[in-house]
């Protein structure tokens, strides 16, 4: 077996966004190692000034969103009438398509707000598909191992010890392999994703040994190709685990849209300004 080590280590940047949400982020919009992610946006807080204004109503077209609450709520709404009230342990899958419009607002449980969004491209042939958009409540996470080490698997497959784990959600954009591992300091997870895969993976809590390199808190990690992916709680630690296939297009971005080429941008923006984005 092949194990992945550490390309590169990258540390996430105070940002905000929405209506003044201060937000932790990490983006790769034009970098292919990346790729099929655009994007992480990690909120926490005790104090609901840092985002009491939420995200209001606003457009996308031309990629999927997921976002994971750790604790706390998350409100979607969307112009297909999908209401989603997303509460602790749960996930929320969004494929903009042609366009979408919605708001999105998190509310705080027991003075504790905890969530992730994750921006995902979609190949050129899947950008002008129609929107979708579908909720996971904690239950429905697939769960693997024990409370002092446990693999929560949100989306697609792969294998731990020559058996299949799998996630409720199999994305219609590209196959993605999406989980979160909580540990114990000294608990470990050996994991075998495909070959063809490539693998981020973002730090959260505490310190993780991947391949003899210590990562910390608020940092993503971009691993080499291979076949094994080894983690070591250094002590008690959390980890977003990101990875897929590749797609490998051209990326151009702006504001809320991701196409292909600025001509497609132009024409997001033209049928937004018209009121056809999601005709």
């Amino acid at each position: 077996m092949n194990i992945r080590t550490v390309l590169r280590v990258i540390r996430s940047h105070a940002s905000k966004d929405g209506d003044g949400v201060k937000i932790s982020r990490v983006h790769g919009f034009n970098d292919a190692k990346f790729s099929p992610f655009l994007m992480i946006d990690e909120l926490k807080s005790d104090n609901p000034d840092d985002y009491i204004g939420g995200f209001p109503p606003h457009p996308h077209r031309g990629i999927e969103t997921l976002t994971y609450m750790l604790k706390g709520h998350f409100q979607h709404k969307d112009h297909m009438g999908n209401v989603g009230e997303l509460s602790s342990g749960g996930a929320q899958w969004m494929s903009a398509g042609k366009g979408v419009i919605h708001s999105e607002m998190p509310i705080m449980n027991d003075g504790e707000l905890h969530g992730f969004q994750i921006w995902i491209n979609l190949p050129a042939a899947k950008k002008m598909n129609p929107a979708q958009y579908h909720d996971f409540q904690a239950p429905e996470i697939n769960e693997y191992g024990t409370k002092k080490n446990l693999l929560r698997v949100i989306s697609g497959r792969a294998t731990e010890d020559g058996a299949e784990i799998v996630g409720p959600l199999q994305s219609t954009g590209v196959e993605t392999f999406i989980a979160d591992w909580r540990a114990d300091a000294g608990e470990a997870r050996n994991l075998t994703v495909p070959t063809d895969y490539q693998v981020n993976m973002y730090v959260y809590k505490g310190t993780v040994d991947i391949a003899n390199q210590l990562v910390n808190q608020g940092h993503m990690v971009q691993l080499s190709p291979g076949d094994l992916l080894g983690l070591t709680a250094s002590e008690d630690a959390g980890v977003l685990i990101l990875s897929g296939l590749p797609i490998d297009e051209p990326v151009v971005h702006y504001g809320p849209f991701v196409m292909n080429s600025m001509d497609e941008i132009n024409q997001a923006v033209r049928d937004y300004q018209n009121g056809v984005l999601t005709d």
